[in-house]
């Protein structure tokens, strides 16, 4: 039997702001120093402490944990600072990743239409890994802030936004070296982008505090310093950089996984093989301490986001490791291996007091093999079901395209709360290139596998009606966009958008902001 070491149960009266437009819940004054605004909306404190032990499965985890600050390390207060932010502050939306972006329409929508697009620049220059144009990446989710009155004022007054400007803003890495800021409304810039000097592949993250940090990660190293940066949204320009890590295992450097703020802390896997834990200042970040660690001798990297569960952080890694780490101590607790790289997103999902992850592998170095889908309990790593889905990696003109599941899991809600989905590359000799996928939560059987026209690295958002009814967006590789009725998985309507969206989008309301490939981000309504 699991011991459960518990703190206390914090009964909070909670207000579920689900209107269309977003969360614009108010903030309180973001001053100089660091603080937490809870003024308005309780925030909902973690009921629960998980043990401080390693259990057997972790024991293959060689590690080092590289402690550089002495300031103590337990993480304070246990708050989901995410769930009070007045909009989208990172990948999938908090720390659970289960994109809970409260998506709605008035009815079960049946087309897409696009209200604006807004174009990036393209970026030319030669890197080691060819040139990268412009738009966004995977996973390029856009962030979303409805900006309460007195951050919103402090902008204003620091000139940092243009005269003209809503509250409303988009805040997008792009593949062109350029963090851009868009008005909502109008897809106009709200304010000058900012040159970061190399590639953004993954999802920057927003500061829930309103400290003005904004975090971003380095895809690709063109120039130097190569690493993980900070910009001060209220000065725009960057504030932080943390360069090449010299005692890294592994010499890549990227930083493709969304960071997460959690009580002082900031937690930023790396895919040079480290997971950091960094204490936050406005404008700065010092280095608390790494996990540096390595399975069967390998040092993975890291490039899918991580979960947090009351104080147990949740990686996966390009070896297919998922590994639970105690954030107070940065000791493994557990590990689970998937089989394969795992560049998708862990979700998890509390159900009936019990917290459990999925997440799903790809199809890399097995070549010809299973995308494996898993539900484990969050705890301690024990499996709960597993499911295979025949794919393989297709190797095209000296490049490889792998099999397997990029996107994250989107948890059904309303109606379909019984199930979970997600997209699927199959590669298979059919010629079939993706699935649509929807999962019973319960055992983990596949309800359904809805084709689409190419594969999709994207992952799906979902709507519901007032009466609950939920609808999926999704995106492909080469433009198109779906609605889906995911209680059939059948196809409500298709529009080729624009190029290929290997991007996340983000849903407020009834639309969803998008980029793509083809140095354009879109928003676009469902109606």
């Amino acid at each position: 039997m699991i011991r459960f070491c518990t703190l206390s149960i914090y009964l909070a009266a909670a207000l579920l702001v689900a209107s269309c437009g977003g969360n614009s819940a108010e903030k309180a004054d973001s001053s100089d120093s660091d603080t937490i605004a809870t003024d308005t909306v309780p925030v909902v404190k973690l009921p629960l402490t998980l043990p401080d032990t390693v259990y057997p499965s972790a024991e293959v985890v060689k590690f080092k944990i590289d402690r550089r600050d002495s300031t103590p390390g337990d993480v304070s207060p246990l708050v989901d600072l995410y769930a009070d932010a007045p909009g989208v502050f990172t990948f999938r939306g908090g720390m659970y990743r289960r994109a809970d972006f409260n998506g709605c329409v008035d009815s079960v929508p049946s087309c897409i239409e696009i209200d604006w697009e807004f174009t990036t620049a393209i970026y030319n220059r030669q890197t080691s890994v060819g040139t990268w144009g412009g738009g966004t990446g995977w996973t390029g989710q856009p962030l979303y802030v409805n900006w309460p009155d007195s951050t919103w004022k402090r902008l204003r007054d620091y000139n940092s936004v243009y005269p003209n400007a809503g509250r409303e803003e988009i805040i997008v890495g792009s593949l062109d070296s350029h963090v851009y800021f868009i008005d909502y409304q109008t897809g106009e810039a709200s304010r000058k982008s900012v040159n970061v000097g190399n590639p953004i592949k993954g999802t920057v993250s927003l500061d829930p505090t309103l400290n003005g940090n904004l975090y971003v990660g380095h895809g690709v190293p063109a120039q130097s310093p190569f690493g993980a940066i900070a910009i001060d949204l209220f000065s725009n320009v960057v504030s932080d950089v943390f360069d090449r890590d010299p005692r890294a295992q592994r010499s890549w450097g990227a930083y493709d996984s969304s960071p997460l703020r959690y009580g002082q802390f900031l937690f930023r896997p790396g895919e040079n093989g480290t997971f950091y834990k960094f204490l936050v200042a406005p404008g700065k970040l010092t280095l608390h301490s790494a996990l540096r660690y390595t399975v069967g001798g390998s040092a993975p990297g890291i490039e899918s986001s991580m979960a947090i569960y009351a104080n147990y952080g949740y990686i996966a890694d390009n070896a297919g490791n998922i590994i639970a780490v105690n954030l107070n101590t940065m000791r493994p607790v557990w590990r689970y291996s998937l089989g394969d790289d795992v560049d998708a997103s862990l979700v998890l999902e509390v159900e009936d007091d019990v917290p459990y992850i999925y997440v799903g592998c790809e199809v890399d170095r097995q070549g010809i093999g299973t995308a494996n889908m898993v539900k484990l309990d969050a705890r301690d790593g024990r499996e709960v079901w597993l499911t295979r889905i025949p794919a393989r990696r297709a190797d095209i003109n000296g490049k490889h395209f792998d099999g397997g599941f990029y996107g994250t899991v989107l948890p059904g809600t309303g109606d379909c709360s019984d199930r979970v989905f997600a997209n699927c590359v199959l590669n298979n000799e059919n010629r079939q290139n993706g699935v649509f996928v929807a999962f019973s939560r319960a055992d983990g059987h596949i309800l359904y596998q809805t084709p689409l026209k190419y594969y999709a690295w994207s992952s799906p958002v979902g709507y519901l009606t007032p009466d609950g009814r939920l609808t999926v967006l999704t995106a492909d590789c080469v433009g198109n966009m779906y609605l889906i009725d995911p209680k059939d998985g059948k196809i409500i309507f298709t529009k080729p958008v624009g190029a290929n969206f290997e991007s996340s989008p983000v849903a407020i309301g009834n639309t969803a902001v998008v980029g793509s490939r083809g140095n354009k981000i879109y928003r676009v309504s469902l109606h």
